[in-house]
C-alpha cells in the first residue's frame, strides 16, 4: 500500500477502489480510516465512477436503449456509486516522497458489462504537496459508442461543524431519489455560514455553489465548481459512523435518468476532475 509523505502531510493509498485510506497533517487525522485488510466502510475514500450516487431502479435510457444495471443497493433497488469502488486498480507510477511532493498514479479499465456496455480507461492520481492531497480522475472513452459518465469523491472528513457555500438543496423521496430542487434559505440545510451540526442529519445533494469549497471542522476540501457543480453531504451520525462525507460530483443523484449534467463521452473523448483536501 503506497505511503506518501510531503510538506507535513502523510497519506496512504489503497489499490482497492483507488481509495484514499488515510490522510494526516502532522499527527492530526483529516479523514476517517479503515483497516488495511478492509472492509471499506461506507465507500470511505473511494473513487466513484462511471456514475456517482444512485441510478434509480438500476436502469436508465441511453442511446435508444434501456440499460439494466446490477442492483447494488438492494434495500432500495438502485445501482449505487458506479463500478470501480471495490475493484483492484493497477499502480502505474509511484513517487512516495521527494522534497515537497509525492504522488501515485493508478489505472483501471471499465469493460462492457451488464447495463454499462462501454469501455472507459480511467486513471487516478493522488498527489501530496504544500496544498494538501489533490486527487485527479481522468477518463477516456476507448469504445466505439458514446458513453454516459460521471464521477465523484467519497472522503469522510473529521469535524463537528460544516461550512458549504451552496444556495440549493435537492430534496429526496423515501428511497433517496430526487424530488425537487429547493432554496436553502430558511431551511435546516443552509450552511453558507459555518455552524455546528449538533446532531443534525444530512444526506442531500447541494448545488448553486458560489465557490467549490467545504469545511468540516479544521478540514478544507476544494474543487472547481464548473467541473463538479454538485456536492453530496452525508453525516455519519445516522449510520453510527464518524465524520461527514463531502462528495463533489459531476452530476446529481439519478442523473442517468434525469439527464442533468451527465457527461457524454464520445469515442476518444476525455474528461478530468480534481479535488484537494487540506488542513484548514
Amino acid at each position: 500500500m503506497p505511503q506518501l509523505a510531503a510538506a507535513g502531510y502523510t497519506a496512504q493509498i489503497s489499490s482497492r477502489g483507488a481509495a484514499l485510506r488515510s490522510l494526516k497533517h502532522g499527527e492530526r487525522h483529516l479523514i476517517t480510516s479503515w483497516p488495511a485488510e478492509g472492509p471499506v466502510p461506507y465507500f470511505a475514500g473511494t473513487i466513484l465512477a462511471p456514475w456517482p450516487n444512485r441510478v434509480g431502479g438500476a436502469r436508465y435510457p441511453f442511446g435508444g436503449r434501456v440499460h439494466q444495471l446490477t442492483v447494488s443497493e438492494p434495500e432500495r433497488g438502485h445501482a449505487l456509486h458506479g463500478l470501480v469502488s471495490d475493484v483492484e486498480w493497477r499502480i502505474v507510477e509511484l513517487l512516495e516522497a521527494e522534497d515537497h511532493h509525492a504522488f501515485v498514479r493508478l489505472a483501471h479499465t471499465i469493460t462492457p458489462a451488464a447495463g454499462y456496455p462501454f469501455t472507459l480507461a480511467l486513471t487516478v492520481t493522488h498527489r501530496l504537496d504544500e496544498r494538501g492531497l489533490t486527487t485527479t480522475v481522468a477518463a477516456r472513452n476507448e469504445g466505439g459508442d458514446a458513453a454516459p459518465y460521471g464521477c465523484a469523491a467519497h472522503p469522510w472528513l473529521l469535524g463537528d461543524d460544516l461550512s458549504l457555500p451552496a444556495s440549493k438543496v435537492l430534496t429526496t423521496d423515501e428511497v433517496l431519489l430526487p424530488r425537487s430542487l429547493e432554496d436553502v434559505s430558511g431551511s435546516p440545510y443552509d450552511f453558507r455560514e459555518a455552524r455546528p451540526l449538533d446532531g443534525h442529519v444530512v444526506d442531500h445533494a447541494f448545488t448553486g455553489l458560489s465557490a467549490g469549497e467545504a469545511r468540516v471542522g479544521g478540514v478544507r476540501m476544494t474543487w472547481d465548481p464548473a467541473v463538479l457543480p454538485w456536492v453530496q453531504v452525508c453525516t455519519g451520525r445516522q449510520l453510527d459512523y464518524e465524520g461527514v462525507a463531502v462528495e463533489p460530483m459531476t452530476c446529481p443523484p439519478d442523473a442517468f435518468n434525469s439527464g442533468t449534467d451527465v457527461v457524454v463521452l464520445e469515442p476518444g473523448g476525455e474528461h478530468e476532475a480534481s479535488w484537494t483536501i487540506s488542513a484548514a
